[in-house]
């Protein structure tokens, strides 16, 4: 099944996104969260790495080992940053030697400490490249590329980001996956101007339970995401954890009752390595592949 495929069916498809973890016992606590969350019926899991690619040997073996637990296809980011054509192909080759099905194609954050994106020599400068670059040598990976309901940070304006987006689509890419937005309105209108760009793949939501209103502040803020007014009110009214994660969870519950009325195709869940906020929200939801 083609990573288009994964939405062609009735219903909404939802996949996790993981990040790999620092030590052997994160690893396992992390294949426990899995395990977890197999009882929604995934499609597939993804997995970021570090910066700069500091990570990717442990994002592979994190990959392998929930193939193996889930018998599910999975994703592996991949990102231009620090990497030659020649590293990039070579990383492609290895998540191929593992099983890798999907790649989430990536330009890639600047690194730390500095405020714009630096080509490596002999590298990629823009996410369609990397696509290009996929398509050409290992077109039977699956692309996913991201979009930006709220305008990626470094865009001048809507319209710019937009073309930048019609530009990895138009270079292969099968899905796209949106960054959180904690506004369905903001993904909504996101999804009109695709629409009007000619852009027909599917466009999945990514939603980021709030459990840790710090937390989500910080990322928000990283990737010019707003928080709404009666959220942050709400989860600044008391900072215990227990009120963080109830207002936090049902917040994205709504968000999905919502998604799931206006007829997304599928929608992707930022867990960070974690279980019970994404039991709490999808319980009793009907999603695609499960009982009705």
């Amino acid at each position: 099944m083609t990573l288009a495929d994964q939405y062609s069916s009735d219903g909404c498809a939802i996949s996790f996104e993981l990040f790999p973890p620092k030590t052997p016992l994160g690893i396992d606590a992390l294949c426990e969260n899995v395990e977890r969350l197999m009882q929604f019926r995934p499609k597939y899991f993804t997995c970021t790495y570090g910066a700069g690619g500091s990570s990717q040997r442990t994002t592979l073996d994190v990959l392998a080992r929930v193939k193996e637990i889930t018998q599910l296809p999975v994703a592996s980011h991949l990102t231009c940053v620090g990497s030659t054509t020649e590293q990039l192909c070579d990383y492609l080759q290895k998540a191929t030697d593992l099983g890798v099905d999907y790649i989430v194609a990536l330009r890639g954050d600047p690194p730390k400490g500095s405020s714009e994106f630096t080509v490596t020599e002999g590298g990629l400068r823009y996410a369609n490249e990397l696509v290009e670059l996929i398509r050409a040598r290992f077109d039977h990976l699956g692309i996913a590329v991201a979009g930006y309901p709220e305008v990626h940070q470094e865009a001048p304006d809507a319209k710019t980001d937009l073309d930048n987006l019609k530009r990895k689509v138009d270079a292969g890419s099968d899905i796209i996956i949106t960054q959180l937005f904690y506004d369905n309105a903001d993904f909504y209108r996101f999804r009109d101007d695709c629409v009007a760009a000619g852009i027909n793949i599917p466009i999945v939501p990514g939603v980021l339970p709030v459990t840790n209103f710090k937390q989500a502040q910080r990322i928000a803020g990283m990737c010019k995401a707003a928080i709404p007014a009666g959220l942050a009110a709400e989860m600044g009214r008391d900072d215990s954890p227990e009120h963080q994660f109830r207002v936090g969870v049902e917040h994205a519950r709504q968000q999905t009752i919502d998604l799931l009325e206006n007829g997304v195709p599928g929608i992707h869940y930022y867990v960070l390595n974690k279980s019970d906020a994404a039991i709490e929200l999808l319980d009793g939801l009907q999603l695609a592949g499960q009982a009705q």
